[in-house]
Protein backbone atom coordinates (compact mmCIF):
# COMPACT_ATOMS: atom_id res chain seq x y z
CA UNK A 1 0.00 0.00 0.00
CA UNK A 2 2.54 2.63 1.09
CA UNK A 3 4.15 2.25 -2.34
CA UNK A 4 0.84 2.89 -3.98
CA UNK A 5 0.57 6.01 -1.52
CA UNK A 6 4.33 7.18 -2.54
CA UNK A 7 3.69 7.16 -6.16
CA UNK A 8 0.36 9.30 -5.70
CA UNK A 9 1.51 11.74 -3.28
CA UNK A 10 5.14 11.55 -3.16
CA UNK A 11 7.52 10.49 -0.84
CA UNK A 12 7.09 13.13 1.79
CA UNK A 13 3.83 15.57 2.86
CA UNK A 14 4.35 18.41 5.33
CA UNK A 15 1.78 19.30 7.97
CA UNK A 16 0.84 22.64 9.91
CA UNK A 17 4.30 23.14 11.69
CA UNK A 18 6.55 22.78 8.80
CA UNK A 19 7.25 19.12 9.50
CA UNK A 20 7.82 16.54 6.80
CA UNK A 21 5.35 14.06 7.52
CA UNK A 22 6.75 10.38 5.57
CA UNK A 23 4.52 9.17 3.55
CA UNK A 24 5.20 5.16 4.46
CA UNK A 25 4.35 6.37 8.21
CA UNK A 26 0.83 7.01 7.60
CA UNK A 27 -0.01 3.46 8.98
CA UNK A 28 -0.11 -0.07 7.81
CA UNK A 29 -3.90 0.21 9.30
CA UNK A 30 -4.35 3.03 7.28
CA UNK A 31 -7.26 1.81 4.52
CA UNK A 32 -8.96 5.45 3.59
CA UNK A 33 -7.91 8.30 2.37
CA UNK A 34 -9.65 11.39 1.87
CA UNK A 35 -8.46 14.14 -0.71
CA UNK A 36 -9.32 17.68 0.50
CA UNK A 37 -8.96 20.28 -2.31
CA UNK A 38 -9.11 23.31 -1.07
CA UNK A 39 -7.97 27.54 -0.86
CA UNK A 40 -7.41 29.44 1.61
CA UNK A 41 -8.84 32.50 -0.01
CA UNK A 42 -12.37 30.50 -0.93
CA UNK A 43 -15.17 31.26 1.65
CA UNK A 44 -16.55 28.01 1.76
CA UNK A 45 -13.52 26.22 2.15
CA UNK A 46 -12.96 28.09 5.01
CA UNK A 47 -16.12 27.79 6.18
CA UNK A 48 -15.92 23.70 5.32
CA UNK A 49 -12.49 23.74 7.03
CA UNK A 50 -13.99 24.39 10.24
CA UNK A 51 -16.45 21.56 9.79
CA UNK A 52 -13.99 19.14 8.61
CA UNK A 53 -11.55 20.13 12.12
CA UNK A 54 -14.56 19.06 14.11
CA UNK A 55 -15.32 15.80 12.44
CA UNK A 56 -11.92 14.69 12.34
CA UNK A 57 -11.11 15.47 15.61
CA UNK A 58 -13.91 13.83 17.11
CA UNK A 59 -13.34 10.48 13.99
CA UNK A 60 -9.48 10.63 15.77
CA UNK A 61 -10.88 10.03 19.24
CA UNK A 62 -13.52 7.99 19.17
CA UNK A 63 -14.21 5.87 16.20
CA UNK A 64 -12.88 2.66 16.25
CA UNK A 65 -11.74 3.16 12.78
CA UNK A 66 -9.43 5.94 13.82
CA UNK A 67 -6.39 4.05 12.71
CA UNK A 68 -8.19 3.48 9.20
CA UNK A 69 -8.36 7.19 8.45
CA UNK A 70 -6.08 9.96 7.12
CA UNK A 71 -6.78 12.72 4.84
CA UNK A 72 -4.20 15.17 3.11
CA UNK A 73 -4.95 18.87 2.07
CA UNK A 74 -4.62 19.99 -2.25
CA UNK A 75 -4.53 23.30 -1.95
CA UNK A 76 -5.12 25.62 -5.12
CA UNK A 77 -3.55 28.55 -3.41
CA UNK A 78 -0.71 30.70 -5.20
CA UNK A 79 0.53 32.58 -2.28
CA UNK A 80 2.65 30.24 0.21
CA UNK A 81 2.33 32.74 3.44
CA UNK A 82 -1.51 32.08 2.65
CA UNK A 83 -1.06 28.39 2.31
CA UNK A 84 1.07 27.82 5.24
CA UNK A 85 -1.49 30.29 7.58
CA UNK A 86 -4.74 27.74 6.40
CA UNK A 87 -2.40 24.54 6.85
CA UNK A 88 -2.14 25.78 10.58
CA UNK A 89 -5.21 25.18 11.15
CA UNK A 90 -5.14 21.73 10.24
CA UNK A 91 -4.33 18.55 11.93
CA UNK A 92 -3.65 16.62 8.88
CA UNK A 93 -0.66 16.61 6.46
CA UNK A 94 -0.78 18.45 2.59
CA UNK A 95 0.67 17.89 -0.34
CA UNK A 96 3.73 20.12 -0.12
CA UNK A 97 3.16 23.82 -2.03
CA UNK A 98 5.50 23.56 -4.78
CA UNK A 99 4.42 20.12 -6.45
CA UNK A 100 1.61 21.75 -8.19
CA UNK A 101 2.14 18.91 -11.27
CA UNK A 102 1.28 16.68 -8.62
CA UNK A 103 -2.01 18.39 -7.51
CA UNK A 104 -2.72 18.63 -11.18
CA UNK A 105 -2.71 14.95 -11.36
CA UNK A 106 -5.03 14.93 -8.60
CA UNK A 107 -7.42 16.89 -9.93
CA UNK A 108 -7.55 15.43 -13.16
CA UNK A 109 -7.53 11.89 -11.95
CA UNK A 110 -10.58 12.28 -9.76
CA UNK A 111 -12.52 15.08 -11.85
CA UNK A 112 -12.71 17.35 -9.35
CA UNK A 113 -14.54 20.54 -10.53
CA UNK A 114 -15.02 22.74 -7.69
CA UNK A 115 -13.59 23.76 -3.87
CA UNK A 116 -14.26 22.81 -1.20
CA UNK A 117 -14.02 18.98 -2.54
CA UNK A 118 -13.36 15.99 -0.25
CA UNK A 119 -13.54 12.45 -2.42
CA UNK A 120 -12.76 9.41 -0.24
CA UNK A 121 -10.60 6.55 -1.91
CA UNK A 122 -9.00 3.08 -1.35
CA UNK A 123 -5.89 3.76 0.45
CA UNK A 124 -4.49 0.47 -1.40
CA UNK A 125 -6.00 0.97 -4.91
CA UNK A 126 -6.75 4.37 -5.51
CA UNK A 127 -10.46 3.71 -6.12
CA UNK A 128 -12.89 6.40 -6.16
CA UNK A 129 -15.15 5.43 -2.74
CA UNK A 130 -17.06 8.32 -1.84
CA UNK A 131 -17.50 11.71 -4.09
CA UNK A 132 -18.89 13.60 -1.99
CA UNK A 133 -17.32 13.80 1.41
CA UNK A 134 -18.98 17.13 1.91
CA UNK A 135 -22.33 15.25 2.93
CA UNK A 136 -20.62 12.84 4.37
CA UNK A 137 -19.37 15.77 7.37
CA UNK A 138 -22.63 17.04 7.31
CA UNK A 139 -24.80 13.59 7.10
CA UNK A 140 -22.57 11.45 8.95
CA UNK A 141 -20.75 13.67 11.52
CA UNK A 142 -20.14 10.51 13.94
CA UNK A 143 -18.32 8.66 11.68
CA UNK A 144 -20.85 5.79 12.04
CA UNK A 145 -20.78 4.79 8.31
CA UNK A 146 -17.20 4.64 7.99
CA UNK A 147 -15.70 3.75 5.19
CA UNK A 148 -19.08 5.53 3.16
CA UNK A 149 -18.95 3.25 0.37
CA UNK A 150 -21.35 3.04 -2.73
CA UNK A 151 -24.56 1.58 -2.19
CA UNK A 152 -27.00 0.25 -4.95
CA UNK A 153 -29.11 2.45 -6.29
CA UNK A 154 -32.22 0.55 -5.22
CA UNK A 155 -31.35 0.99 -1.85
CA UNK A 156 -30.42 4.21 -1.80
CA UNK A 157 -33.77 5.28 -3.51
CA UNK A 158 -36.02 2.94 -1.74
CA UNK A 159 -38.92 4.54 -0.70
CA UNK A 160 -42.05 6.20 -1.97
CA UNK A 161 -41.74 8.65 -4.83
CA UNK A 162 -44.46 11.32 -6.08
CA UNK A 163 -45.93 11.98 -9.01
CA UNK A 164 -46.90 15.59 -9.96
CA UNK A 165 -50.82 14.76 -9.46
CA UNK A 166 -50.22 14.17 -5.92
CA UNK A 167 -50.22 10.01 -6.12
CA UNK A 168 -47.54 7.91 -4.71
CA UNK A 169 -45.81 5.06 -6.75
CA UNK A 170 -43.15 3.21 -4.65
CA UNK A 171 -39.51 3.06 -5.75
CA UNK A 172 -39.83 -0.90 -6.49
CA UNK A 173 -41.76 0.23 -9.59
CA UNK A 174 -38.18 1.25 -10.89
CA UNK A 175 -37.29 -2.66 -11.19
CA UNK A 176 -36.53 -3.33 -14.73
CA UNK A 177 -36.02 0.41 -16.16
CA UNK A 178 -33.68 2.45 -17.39
CA UNK A 179 -33.79 4.97 -15.00
CA UNK A 180 -32.24 9.16 -15.22
CA UNK A 181 -31.70 10.59 -12.22
CA UNK A 182 -32.05 14.29 -11.98
CA UNK A 183 -30.31 16.75 -9.74
CA UNK A 184 -31.90 20.05 -10.65
CA UNK A 185 -34.03 22.99 -9.10
CA UNK A 186 -36.14 26.01 -9.96
CA UNK A 187 -33.65 29.03 -9.36
CA UNK A 188 -31.40 27.29 -11.82
CA UNK A 189 -31.47 29.20 -15.25
CA UNK A 190 -29.36 26.45 -16.94
CA UNK A 191 -32.30 23.58 -15.17
CA UNK A 192 -35.28 24.93 -16.11
CA UNK A 193 -33.71 25.04 -19.67
CA UNK A 194 -32.96 21.20 -19.40
CA UNK A 195 -36.26 20.68 -17.83
CA UNK A 196 -37.96 21.64 -21.05
CA UNK A 197 -35.85 19.65 -23.49
CA UNK A 198 -36.06 16.53 -21.28
CA UNK A 199 -39.97 16.86 -21.10
CA UNK A 200 -39.71 15.87 -24.81
CA UNK A 201 -36.81 13.40 -24.11
CA UNK A 202 -38.94 11.37 -21.57
CA UNK A 203 -42.28 11.14 -24.32
CA UNK A 204 -40.47 10.15 -27.19
CA UNK A 205 -38.49 7.40 -24.89
CA UNK A 206 -41.57 6.20 -23.65
CA UNK A 207 -43.41 6.49 -26.77
CA UNK A 208 -40.84 4.02 -28.42
CA UNK A 209 -41.64 1.58 -26.01
CA UNK A 210 -38.41 1.72 -23.96
CA UNK A 211 -39.13 0.79 -19.77
CA UNK A 212 -37.60 4.40 -18.82
CA UNK A 213 -38.35 6.57 -15.92
CA UNK A 214 -36.78 9.99 -14.26
CA UNK A 215 -36.60 10.48 -10.55
CA UNK A 216 -36.09 14.18 -9.78
CA UNK A 217 -33.96 14.87 -6.97
CA UNK A 218 -34.44 18.20 -5.99
CA UNK A 219 -32.18 21.46 -4.87
CA UNK A 220 -34.72 23.92 -4.41
CA UNK A 221 -34.81 26.06 -1.44
CA UNK A 222 -38.25 25.57 -0.48
CA UNK A 223 -41.38 22.66 -0.57
CA UNK A 224 -43.25 25.94 -2.69
CA UNK A 225 -40.33 26.30 -5.24
CA UNK A 226 -39.87 22.30 -5.47
CA UNK A 227 -43.52 21.71 -5.80
CA UNK A 228 -44.07 24.79 -8.54
CA UNK A 229 -40.95 23.67 -10.62
CA UNK A 230 -42.57 19.66 -9.80
CA UNK A 231 -45.49 20.86 -12.06
CA UNK A 232 -43.46 21.06 -15.17
CA UNK A 233 -42.17 17.19 -15.26
CA UNK A 234 -44.54 14.30 -15.89
CA UNK A 235 -41.57 12.04 -14.42
CA UNK A 236 -41.48 11.06 -10.36
CA UNK A 237 -39.63 12.65 -7.45
CA UNK A 238 -38.21 12.09 -4.09
CA UNK A 239 -40.44 13.82 -1.43
CA UNK A 240 -38.66 17.17 -0.89
CA UNK A 241 -39.64 16.40 3.04
CA UNK A 242 -37.23 13.33 2.64
CA UNK A 243 -33.77 15.33 2.90
CA UNK A 244 -31.86 12.27 4.05
CA UNK A 245 -32.53 10.47 0.90
CA UNK A 246 -32.25 12.95 -1.20
CA UNK A 247 -28.76 13.84 0.50
CA UNK A 248 -28.15 10.04 0.33
CA UNK A 249 -28.54 10.13 -3.93
CA UNK A 250 -26.26 13.37 -4.11
CA UNK A 251 -23.71 11.41 -1.75
CA UNK A 252 -23.80 8.18 -3.95
CA UNK A 253 -23.34 10.14 -7.22
CA UNK A 254 -20.50 12.56 -5.73
CA UNK A 255 -22.58 15.61 -7.19
CA UNK A 256 -20.91 19.01 -7.28
CA UNK A 257 -23.40 20.75 -9.15
CA UNK A 258 -26.23 21.15 -11.08
CA UNK A 259 -28.28 20.48 -13.58
CA UNK A 260 -26.87 16.87 -13.20
CA UNK A 261 -28.71 13.95 -15.01
CA UNK A 262 -27.44 10.69 -14.54
CA UNK A 263 -28.58 7.79 -16.90
CA UNK A 264 -28.83 3.99 -15.00
CA UNK A 265 -28.91 0.62 -16.75
CA UNK A 266 -31.61 -1.88 -16.17
CA UNK A 267 -29.85 -3.58 -12.97
CA UNK A 268 -29.29 0.07 -11.33
CA UNK A 269 -25.07 0.30 -12.56
CA UNK A 270 -24.28 4.25 -14.43
CA UNK A 271 -24.33 4.31 -17.86
CA UNK A 272 -23.20 8.00 -17.97
CA UNK A 273 -22.79 11.20 -16.07
CA UNK A 274 -23.51 13.48 -18.97
CA UNK A 275 -27.25 12.76 -19.33
CA UNK A 276 -27.21 16.02 -20.33
CA UNK A 277 -24.95 16.33 -22.90
CA UNK A 278 -26.37 13.19 -24.23
CA UNK A 279 -29.91 15.04 -24.11
CA UNK A 280 -29.06 18.33 -26.03
CA UNK A 281 -27.00 16.78 -28.38
CA UNK A 282 -29.37 13.87 -29.13
CA UNK A 283 -33.20 15.65 -29.92
CA UNK A 284 -34.20 12.38 -31.62
CA UNK A 285 -32.77 9.96 -28.82
CA UNK A 286 -30.99 7.91 -31.41
CA UNK A 287 -28.70 6.96 -29.28
CA UNK A 288 -30.81 5.80 -26.13
CA UNK A 289 -29.93 4.83 -23.70
CA UNK A 290 -26.96 6.74 -24.05
CA UNK A 291 -23.56 4.67 -23.07
CA UNK A 292 -20.72 6.95 -23.68
CA UNK A 293 -19.27 6.88 -27.20
CA UNK A 294 -15.83 6.68 -27.90
CA UNK A 295 -14.93 9.80 -29.92
CA UNK A 296 -17.40 12.70 -29.53
CA UNK A 297 -18.04 15.47 -32.12
CA UNK A 298 -16.92 18.66 -30.61
CA UNK A 299 -20.40 20.91 -30.18
CA UNK A 300 -21.04 23.60 -27.88
CA UNK A 301 -23.23 21.37 -25.27
CA UNK A 302 -20.79 19.12 -24.96
CA UNK A 303 -17.83 21.94 -25.07
CA UNK A 304 -18.41 21.70 -21.14
CA UNK A 305 -16.44 18.94 -20.65
CA UNK A 306 -13.31 19.84 -22.11
CA UNK A 307 -12.79 21.50 -18.67
CA UNK A 308 -13.13 17.92 -16.80
CA UNK A 309 -9.98 16.76 -17.32
CA UNK A 310 -7.28 16.05 -20.47
CA UNK A 311 -9.26 15.69 -23.86
CA UNK A 312 -7.23 14.92 -27.47
CA UNK A 313 -8.85 17.40 -29.85
CA UNK A 314 -8.24 16.03 -33.45
CA UNK A 315 -8.95 18.97 -35.34
CA UNK A 316 -9.86 18.76 -39.20
CA UNK A 317 -10.63 20.81 -42.51
CA UNK A 318 -14.61 19.73 -42.53
CA UNK A 319 -17.29 22.17 -42.65
CA UNK A 320 -19.94 19.76 -43.81
CA UNK A 321 -21.99 17.03 -41.76
CA UNK A 322 -20.68 13.36 -42.25
CA UNK A 323 -16.74 14.96 -43.36
CA UNK A 324 -16.16 14.39 -39.65
CA UNK A 325 -16.27 10.44 -40.11
CA UNK A 326 -12.92 9.42 -41.53
CA UNK A 327 -11.43 11.50 -38.12
CA UNK A 328 -13.59 9.69 -35.69
CA UNK A 329 -12.22 6.47 -37.51
CA UNK A 330 -9.02 7.16 -37.05
CA UNK A 331 -8.52 7.95 -33.69
CA UNK A 332 -11.44 5.64 -32.73
CA UNK A 333 -9.43 2.42 -32.33
CA UNK A 334 -7.53 3.95 -29.67
CA UNK A 335 -10.06 5.75 -27.89
CA UNK A 336 -11.95 2.05 -27.29
CA UNK A 337 -8.57 0.76 -26.38
CA UNK A 338 -7.99 3.61 -23.29
CA UNK A 339 -11.98 3.16 -22.36
CA UNK A 340 -11.72 -0.82 -22.09
CA UNK A 341 -8.62 -0.60 -20.53
CA UNK A 342 -9.69 1.50 -17.75
CA UNK A 343 -13.12 0.04 -17.46
CA UNK A 344 -11.51 -2.94 -16.72
CA UNK A 345 -9.50 -1.55 -13.79
CA UNK A 346 -12.77 0.18 -12.54
CA UNK A 347 -11.35 3.42 -12.64
CA UNK A 348 -12.29 6.50 -14.98
CA UNK A 349 -10.43 6.74 -18.44
CA UNK A 350 -7.95 9.43 -18.29
CA UNK A 351 -8.51 10.86 -21.69
CA UNK A 352 -11.65 12.18 -23.60
CA UNK A 353 -11.57 11.77 -27.65
CA UNK A 354 -13.02 14.52 -29.97
CA UNK A 355 -12.67 15.73 -33.46
CA UNK A 356 -13.34 19.41 -33.93
CA UNK A 357 -14.21 20.35 -38.08
CA UNK A 358 -14.46 24.23 -39.26
CA UNK A 359 -16.62 26.14 -37.12
CA UNK A 360 -17.30 28.47 -34.80
CA UNK A 361 -16.40 26.50 -31.92
CA UNK A 362 -13.38 25.18 -33.22
CA UNK A 363 -12.33 28.48 -34.11
CA UNK A 364 -13.33 29.57 -30.68
CA UNK A 365 -11.45 26.80 -28.69
CA UNK A 366 -7.95 27.71 -31.22
CA UNK A 367 -8.35 31.07 -30.06
CA UNK A 368 -8.70 30.72 -26.38
CA UNK A 369 -5.73 27.47 -26.26
CA UNK A 370 -3.79 29.63 -29.32
CA UNK A 371 -3.34 26.64 -31.15
CA UNK A 372 -1.83 27.24 -34.92
CA UNK A 373 -4.22 27.12 -37.71
CA UNK A 374 -2.99 23.89 -39.32
CA UNK A 375 -5.45 21.23 -40.20
CA UNK A 376 -5.39 18.24 -39.59
CA UNK A 377 -3.74 18.88 -35.99
CA UNK A 378 -3.52 16.69 -32.86
CA UNK A 379 -3.52 18.11 -29.83
CA UNK A 380 -4.29 17.33 -26.11
CA UNK A 381 -5.73 20.14 -24.16
CA UNK A 382 -5.75 19.97 -20.38
CA UNK A 383 -7.60 23.08 -19.39
CA UNK A 384 -7.56 22.87 -15.26
CA UNK A 385 -3.57 22.49 -15.63
CA UNK A 386 -3.73 25.46 -18.44
CA UNK A 387 -1.53 22.97 -20.49
CA UNK A 388 -1.74 21.94 -24.24
CA UNK A 389 0.13 19.37 -26.24
CA UNK A 390 0.76 19.74 -29.67
CA UNK A 391 1.48 17.07 -32.85
CA UNK A 392 1.38 19.01 -35.79
CA UNK A 393 2.84 16.55 -38.41
CA UNK A 394 1.78 16.42 -42.02
CA UNK A 395 -0.18 13.15 -42.20
CA UNK A 396 -1.96 11.91 -38.54
CA UNK A 397 -2.18 7.77 -38.84
CA UNK A 398 -3.61 5.45 -36.22
CA UNK A 399 0.58 4.89 -35.29
CA UNK A 400 1.11 8.44 -34.58
CA UNK A 401 -2.02 9.08 -32.26
CA UNK A 402 -1.16 5.85 -30.11
CA UNK A 403 2.40 7.15 -29.82
CA UNK A 404 1.11 10.48 -29.04
CA UNK A 405 -1.63 8.80 -26.22
CA UNK A 406 1.13 6.47 -25.01
CA UNK A 407 3.53 9.44 -24.11
CA UNK A 408 0.53 11.71 -23.00
CA UNK A 409 -0.18 9.12 -20.48
CA UNK A 410 3.38 8.18 -19.43
CA UNK A 411 4.24 11.77 -19.13
CA UNK A 412 6.88 11.89 -21.86
CA UNK A 413 5.14 14.92 -23.47
CA UNK A 414 6.37 18.76 -22.44
CA UNK A 415 3.43 21.20 -22.07
CA UNK A 416 3.31 24.43 -23.33
CA UNK A 417 1.12 27.24 -21.43
CA UNK A 418 -2.64 27.88 -22.76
Amino acid sequence: MSEFLVNLLGERLVNGEKAEVDVHALGSKLSLLGLYFGCSLNGPCKQFNASLCEFYGKFKKSSEHKDKLEIVFISSDQDQKQWQDFLQEMQWPALPFKDRHKKMKLWNKYKVTSIPSLVFIDAATGKMVCRNGLLVVRDDPKGLEFPWGPKPFAEVVSGPLLRNNRQTADSSALEGSYVGVYFSAHWCPPCRSLTRVLVETYRKVKESGHKFEIVFVSADRSEESFTQYFSEMPWLAVPYTDEARRSRLNRLYGIQGIPTLIFLDTEGHMITRQGRVEVLNDPDCRFFPWHPRPVLELSESNAVQLHEGPCLVLFVDAEEEGELEPAKELIQPIAEKIMAKYKAKEEETPLLFFVAGEDDMSDSLRDYTNLPEAAPLLTILDMSARAKYVKDVEEITPAVVEQFVGDFLAEKLKPEPI
